[in-house]
C-alpha cells in the first residue's frame, strides 16, 4: 500500500531506495478543457479533437483525446511520483490501444521493472487503463533515477480559464491592410511609452514622430535597449511644448493621430480642445474602449469611462455618434446601442432614464445615425437574452448590445474596471471626436492592449478618410 503523502511538499525516491516491482499510480478525468489546453499547448488541432461535427461522422463518432494526452499523463507519474524529482528521461515507448473519449477517467501506472546499477538507470513498464479496466495506453520507460534526496513545497500553478480571445487579435489583423499613418507620440520620456511606440511601428501600424526633449526621449531608449535611429526626433524642451507641437503637426498634415506618452492626459487635451490652434470639431469629444470579454460573443464598445466627467443631452448624442464611428470602422454598420441605467423604464426621479428616452427619440427622428438605439436598459437587460426575455423586453438591442453608453464617467469607469479585473477582459480605448484618434496608453496596459490601440486609430483614420473628416469646429 502507497504511503500517506503530504500534498504540499513535492518528494522523490533516489536510485537507492527504489527496487524492482514497485509502483506508482494517478487518475485523471479527461475534459473538454483538458482537449483544448492540449491543443493550444500543441498546436495540434486535428478535427478529431476540437471539432464535433467532424468527430461524430468519425470512426470513433465522438471527440477524442490526443493520444500523447495520456503519454504526457505518464511523464507526469515519473517526474512526481516515481522517481520523482530530478528524473531524466532516456527513452519511451507508446502503443496506443483505444481512444480515450470525453469523461473517461485514466488510471496511469509505472513499475520498476529492471534497475542497471553502474547507470542509476530504470526500465517502467507504463500502462493507462479507462474507467473500465480496459487498456488504452501502454510501452516502456527508460530513465536517469536521481542519487539524491529532493524534498520541494509543490508548486501551486495557476488556476487557468479558457477564453477565446480572438477579438483584439482580429483587430490586429485587420490594420494589416491600410497602411501605417503618421502618428505624433507625445513626450515619449520612459520606457512603457516608447516601447508601446516602436512596437507598433515595428508591427506597421504607426510611422512614429517623437515629440519631446531630445536627451530625455535618447536616454529612455537606452535605457530600454531601443534602436530609435529609423524614426524622427523633434525636439522641444517640455510636455507642455510637446503637446503643443503635437497638435501643430497634426494641423500642418504631418500626423493623422496622437499618441500620449508620459505626460498627463490632461495635459495633452488641453491642447487638443484650444479654440485656436487646436483639433476641435463640432462633435463633443469622447472616450470609447472596445473590450474582448472571453463570455460575451462579440465586441463590447464601453462610453464614456475618461473625458466627460457628467455628460448632458448634446454631450451623450455626441457620445454616442464618436462610439458608432468606431464601430463602423471596425466593419459593423449597424452596431446595438443600450443606454444604461439602473432600471429599464422610464422614472421622472432618475435623470438617466429620461435622458435614454430621449436619446432614443433623437435616433428616431434621424438626429442620431449609424446604429440601432434602445433605453433605457439596465445592465443584465442590455447583455443578456435571457435577462431580457425574463424581464419581457421586446428590443432588437437587448441582450445583444455591441455599445453600452453609461449614465456617467464614474458609472463607466467602474464597468471598465470590473469587466477588466473581475471578467478577465481586455481593451483597448481611443479618444474620438477630434480632427485624428487619440491613442491615450496607460502604464498598467498589455502590450496587446497598447497594440491594438494604435491598430484602432489606424482603423479609424482610414475611415475617416473614406468617409471625410469630422466638420471642423471656431
Amino acid at each position: 500500500m502507497d504511503a500517506p503523502q503530504d500534498d504540499s511538499f513535492i518528494e522523490n525516491r533516489t536510485f537507492d531506495e527504489i527496487q524492482v516491482g514497485d509502483e506508482a499510480h494517478l487518475e485523471k478525468r479527461l475534459t473538454l478543457d483538458d482537449i483544448k489546453l492540449f491543443a493550444i499547448m500543441s498546436g495540434d488541432v486535428n478535427p478529431s479533437h476540437v471539432d464535433d461535427d467532424f468527430a461524430r461522422s468519425s470512426r470513433f463518432q465522438e471527440v477524442i483525446a490526443h493520444g500523447m494526452w495520456g503519454g504526457a499523463l505518464i511523464s507526469t507519474v515519473l517526474g512526481t511520483q516515481l522517481p520523482g524529482p530530478g528524473t531524466l528521461y532516456l527513452g519511451q515507448t507508446l502503443s496506443f490501444r483505444a481512444p480515450v473519449a470525453l469523461g473517461d477517467v485514466l488510471k496511469v501506472s509505472v513499475r520498476v521493472s529492471a534497475k542497471e546499477d553502474a547507470r542509476s538507470q530504470l526500465t517502467l513498464d507504463c500502462r493507462c487503463e479507462n474507467q473500465r479496466g480496459k487498456v488504452v495506453i501502454e510501452g516502456e520507460a527508460r530513465v536517469l533515477a536521481p542519487t539524491e534526496k529532493i524534498r520541494r513545497p509543490r508548486a501551486v500553478l495557476p488556476r487557468v480559464r479558457l477564453a477565446e480571445r480572438g477579438r483584439l487579435h482580429e483587430i490586429l489583423s485587420a490594420a494589416d491592410h491600410p497602411p501605417a499613418i503618421p502618428v505624433a507620440v507625445v513626450h515619449p520620456v520612459d520606457d512603457v511609452s516608447l516601447t508601446g511606440a516602436v512596437a507598433a511601428a515595428h508591427q506597421g501600424l504607426i510611422i512614429p514622430l517623437l515629440v519631446g526633449p531630445e536627451a530625455k526621449i535618447r536616454a529612455a531608449a537606452d535605457a530600454a535597449r531601443l534602436d530609435i535611429s529609423e524614426f524622427e526626433l523633434i525636439d522641444v524642451p517640455h510636455s507642455h511644448a510637446a503637446a503643443e507641437r503635437a497638435v501643430a503637426l497634426v494641423r500642418e498634415g504631418r500626423a493623422e493621430a496622437l499618441m500620449k506618452g508620459a505626460l498627463h492626459t490632461d495635459e495633452l487635451m488641453h491642447e487638443v480642445l484650444k479654440r485656436d490652434g487646436g483639433l476641435r470639431t463640432e462633435r463633443c469629444i469622447s472616450h470609447v474602449m472596445a473590450f474582448d470579454v472571453p463570455t460575451y460573443p462579440r465586441p463590447l464598445f464601453i462610453t464614456d469611462a475618461a473625458i466627460n466627467i457628467s455628460p448632458n443631452l448634446d454631450q451623450k448624442r455626441d457620445i454616442i455618434g464618436n462610439a458608432i464611428e468606431l464601430a463602423h470602422a471596425l466593419g459593423n454598420h449597424d452596431p446595438k446601442v443600450a443606454i444604461l441605467s439602473a432600471v429599464e423604464t422610464v422614472n421622472p426621479r432618475m435623470p438617466s432614464t429620461l435622458d435614454a428616452a430621449a436619446l432614443c427619440k433623437m435616433a428616431d427622428r434621424g438626429q442620431i445615425k449609424g446604429g440601432t438605439l434602445d433605453g433605457p436598459l439596465a445592465f443584465d437587460n442590455a447583455i443578456s437574452e435571457s435577462a431580457a426575455r425574463t424581464k419581457g423586453i421586446d428590443s432588437p438591442v437587448a441582450g445583444r448590445a455591441d455599445i453600452l453608453v453609461a449614465p456617467d464617467l464614474e458609472s463607466a469607469n467602474m464597468l471598465m474596471k470590473q469587466l477588466t479585473y473581475l471578467a478577465d477582459a481586455t481593451g483597448a480605448g481611443l479618444v474620438l471626436g477630434a480632427r485624428v484618434p487619440i491613442i491615450l496608453t496607460s502604464r498598467a496596459d498589455e502590450a496587446i492592449t497598447r497594440m491594438a490601440s494604435c491598430a484602432l486609430a489606424l482603423l479609424v483614420a482610414d475611415h475617416q478618410k473614406r468617409q471625410g473628416l469630422p466638420e471642423q469646429g471656431a
